[in-house]
């Protein structure tokens, strides 16, 4: 059993420091009240733990999750861990520590708070990579691609290889905005960055064509007595739009035009 203690375990933000953590917590058999990345800590008046991170302990419990629980459990936490709920770390941490003692029955445990919620997390994370990998939007750069996107989840890990899959002969980089991040794809081999900054380069004449002509196709096949605002927001959020060329004309951000290059899911 684990004694709940008011402490709050504060980690580098990284999957082996989170994994530190839940060494952490087994060794001291205790539930923490809190596990933040150091980023993200804030004032507090409880006590804090500082927890470094160790590749080797991380590697143990890594090992361990599809051993002692399933691989579905292992998936779940990795998953879990890109996504943007805010209390993600104490949910792992929390997943893991009921699963290590029970087993793999907690796959089927979904009426569990902690096993429902962590689920809604991927649920949420998962579903945002899927309509990433059909309203991302490439710009061509002398024959390297390039795309930048604004999710709410870290997905870039869940569609880098989809599009590398589609693209096996192309060079090109994703970047996360918002979390800063990219996936470079150079010479048939992927490298994922972070804590970077990019800036799209300015367009060619020719891109500028190619943009100009994925917008005028975009409104051409649109059927005007059919058009459905209130569908179209359902479908495709409007939070996506500012880095589609297609929604250019309605977001009036040139900046972020894009060339769209044909690839179904």
């Amino acid at each position: 059993m684990f004694n709940g203690r008011d402490v709050i375990y504060v980690y580098d933000g990284s999957f082996e420091g989170l994994l530190s953590c839940v060494f952490e917590s087994f060794s001291r058999r205790e539930l923490p009240a809190g596990v933040t990345a150091e980023e993200d800590a804030q004032l507090t008046f409880s006590e804090v733990l500082h927890v470094d991170t160790d590749p080797e302990k991380a590697k143990r419990v890594a090992a361990a999750i599809p051993k002692k629980i399933s691989s579905q459990a292992a998936e779940l936490v990795r998953t879990g861990f890109l996504s943007c709920a805010e209390d993600k770390d104490l949910l792992i941490l929390t997943y893991l520590q009921k699963g290590f003692q029970i087993g793999k029955a907690i796959d089927n445990m979904l009426a569990d708070d902690t096993v429902n919620a962590l689920n809604k997390a991927v649920q949420h994370c998962t579903g945002e990579a899927h309509k990433f990998m059909g309203f991302l939007r490439f710009s061509d750069f002398d024959g390297y691609l390039a795309a930048v996107i604004e999710p709410k989840n870290r997905v870039i890990p869940l569609i880098a290889g989809h599009f590398a899959e589609r693209m096996p002969h192309e060079n090109f980089l994703i970047y996360d905005k918002t979390h800063r991040m990219a996936a470079i794809y150079y010479s048939y081999k992927m490298e994922f960055a972070e804590g970077i900054d990019f800036e799209m380069p300015s367009a060619s004449t020719e891109e500028e064509r190619y943009r100009e002509l994925w917008r005028g196709f975009y409104k051409a096949i649109g059927i005007e007595e059919r058009e459905n605002p209130r569908c179209r927001m359902s479908m495709m959020p409007k939070r996506y739009w500012n880095n589609m060329t297609e929604m250019q004309g309605e977001t009036g951000d040139k900046d972020a035009n894009m060339k769209y290059l044909l690839i179904n899911n």
